[in-house]
């Protein structure tokens, strides 16, 4: 457990690392990236060569005597939630950081992104139960509170239901939104859950892996323990069949995450412990650009 001060030098370290990304890094791709809710009437100006004439507000320029264009603007406020996956296999991590500071650490500068644009920015955790839900809010503080709760909250379940996050999501939220779910996906019986809430709202996936779960190292003799069940066996690390299955395993898992991702239309993204997530997301963003 971390201490109070151990919490708030975290907490200010992670501010400062976020606010310095979403200035330097991610200014306008994240907001190029999500589209607000629609165009809103703005004002009327006078009519300058190369405007719409679609957009001619006939009523005041007959009035005036001249014309005149109406001038639109992108009704911008986004809900953006987080939904983070916080069983016990986030706590596995072998190299620079366990998953679960992986996903903080991403968290954070997705939410202050958010806040930059003056979006809103809400979070559930979860594990196989809703384990914290914070409702969307805006501003710096709001972020702060959220960051504190990714740090020091301690799930009462082991395990992980996906399905069960994404349906108290789709009751809690009612407006358009955009959804991160952060996870490694050990669960994959979510495809009917997600296909509801891609209908309605703009769902990406980030799955979260360390090396070790793709493969495995010879070491011998090895006592393994199931983070989530309990599950103790032992295994020869040593037998080349041994890890060739438990990588052929952790491939068939990740291709069949990424069939639910893409049957739903959704996005997914991959980041590994001991890499850059600043650059995947930054490729993520400049994609969204190149479609808009």
């Amino acid at each position: 457990m971390l201490t109070t001060t151990e919490i708030l030098k975290k907490v200010r370290e992670l501010e400062i690392k976020s606010k310095k990304l979403t200035r330097h890094i991610f200014t306008g791709k994240y907001h190029s990236a999500f589209k607000g809710r629609g165009m809103s009437f703005r004002e009327v100006r006078e009519y300058y060569p190369g405007d719409d004439v679609r957009f001619i507000d006939w009523n005041v320029s007959a009035r005036f005597g001249h014309p005149f264009s109406k001038l639109f603007e992108e009704e911008r406020e986004l809900t953006v939630m987080l939904l983070v996956d916080i069983s016990a296999s986030s706590l596995f991590g072998t190299v620079y950081a366990n998953k679960k500071d992986l996903v903080t650490e991403v968290c954070a500068v997705l939410a202050f992104s958010a806040i930059n644009n003056n979006d809103k920015v809400g979070i559930i955790l979860f594990s196989d139960r809703i384990e914290r839900y914070i409702p969307p809010k805006k501003g710096r503080e709001h972020v702060l509170y959220i960051v504190r709760e990714l740090l020091t909250t301690e799930p009462k379940k082991r395990g992980t239901n996906i399905s069960e996050a994404i349906r108290f999501f789709n009751n809690s939220t009612r407006q358009k939104s955009i959804a991160f779910i952060l996870s490694d996906f050990i669960d994959d019986k979510f495809n009917d859950a997600l296909k509801v809430a891609a209908k309605k709202h703009d769902v990406i996936g980030i799955k979260v892996y360390d090396k070790m779960d793709m493969q495995l190292p010879q070491a011998g003799l090895l006592e393994v323990q199931d983070a989530e069940t309990g599950a103790i066996r032992w295994i020869d690390s040593n037998d080349y069949l041994v890890r060739s299955n438990y990588q052929q395993s952790f491939f068939a898992a990740t291709e069949n995450c990424k069939s639910v991702f893409l049957k739903a239309g959704c996005d997914l993204l991959h980041i590994r412990t001991d890499e850059d997530y600043v650059k995947v997301l930054q490729k993520f963003f400049i994609g969204r650009n190149r479609l808009a």
